[in-house]
């Protein structure tokens, strides 16, 4: 039988919370049906495995930069995943709960800056770790395109 790996469990722990706290603030309501939303949003029934892929990357990422970081750059880890776990839960109850999409989109460049301090944070750790980090850049980049056409259309 093998050791018990802390950091995998802590990586799938930080993948699973944010997903279903994610998901659990993220409440399909008549005000979220009624708002004019862009042709190129994606089918509501992608943005759970989307994210899951998504946030299972970045935990993959985590493992590796963890394995290959000396104890300053497990810290590093740390920081920049829990950084980013803060700004990650924070959009989903200004949009849906606070029913505040404009809030929602002051919050965006935070979350992006994040991700990207992660892609950076991680580089000269492990760069394929850096590298798995990416699509999650990218979704947040999306999202954030995705969350002003919804400010635009639909005025306060």
């Amino acid at each position: 039988m093998s050791e018990f790996n802390l950091p995998l469990a802590s990586a799938i722990i930080w993948m699973v919370g944010l997903c279903l706290v994610g998901g659990l603030m993220t409440p399909r309501a008549d005000w979220y049906a009624r708002l004019r939303k862009p042709a190129w949003q994606p089918p509501g029934w992608a943005f759970g495995p989307g994210w899951t892929i998504i946030l299972g990357l970045a935990a993959w990422a985590a493992v590796r930069a963890w394995n290959a970081g000396d104890a300053a750059q497990q810290r590093d880890v740390l920081i920049l995943f829990g950084v980013n776990g803060l700004f990650h839960l924070l959009w989903s109850p200004l949009f849906f709960k606070l029913q505040r999409p404009d809030w929602a989109l002051i919050e965006v460049p935070f979350l992006w800056a994040s991700v990207l301090a992660m892609v950076i944070g991680l580089w000269p750790i492990d760069s394929q770790a850096a590298l798995l980090i990416m699509p999650y850049l990218a979704w947040v980049a999306f999202a954030a395109s995705l969350n002003w056409k919804v400010v635009d259309l639909n005025p306060r």
